[in-house]
């Protein structure tokens, strides 16, 4: 699974699940915010691990094409990237609701 795409798809479900109204419990909406969070968290992770362990190879002299490598470690960048900005993003949406007055 595409990182990225797994984030954007993420954001998608969320933003259209709080759009509709449904029979979903709190503590269901909740959980399954939680999972698709871990889910994108772990790949983020993944994507991460992947390139660290190229570019050790790379020092080590087990990988001849840099190109890999270097592709490797834009991916990792960009994803940590968006991740970074759908935090920021969330956060923003966490702080306009609690400014929100019921």
């Amino acid at each position: 699974m595409n990182t990225i795409n797994g984030i954007s798809q993420t954001a998608a479900v969320l933003s259209e699940q709080t759009g509709k109204t449904s029979n979903v419990t709190p503590a269901q909406a909740q959980q399954s915010f939680a999972t698709s969070l871990k889910n994108a968290i772990e790949s983020v992770n993944e994507v991460e691990h992947t390139s660290n362990m190229q570019t050790e190879a790379l020092a080590k002299g087990e990988v001849d094409n840099l190109h890999d490598v270097m592709i490797s470690a834009q991916k990792a960048s960009i994803t940590v990237q968006t991740a970074v900005q759908v935090q920021g993003k969330v956060l923003d949406a966490y702080r306009e609701i609690m400014r929100m007055q019921i």
